[in-house]
């Protein structure tokens, strides 16, 4: 498993075929992303089960690759 704020990332691609260098600040800023929607979910499955919390969950993910993206792009 490569961690995502690491440079040898770009190894592990998919579906973008080239990949840059994030700085220290944009490592730094996609951990704490991550990091507040990890805390989020974590949050969400503490509280319970619910259509409403599986459709926020589902969201919060999505808010978090959209960020994370701008972060890397």
């Amino acid at each position: 498993m490569i961690n995502s704020e690491a440079d040898n990332r770009t190894e592990n691609n998919a579906v973008r075929h080239k990949y840059r260098t994030l700085t220290d600040q944009e490592k730094a800023q996609m951990v704490a992303i991550k990091d507040l929607g990890a805390a989020f979910l974590a949050k969400c499955d503490e509280i319970g089960t619910s259509r409403e919390l599986a459709i926020a969950k589902t969201n919060a993910e999505q808010a978090v690759m959209w960020a994370v993206k701008h972060v890397t792009a």
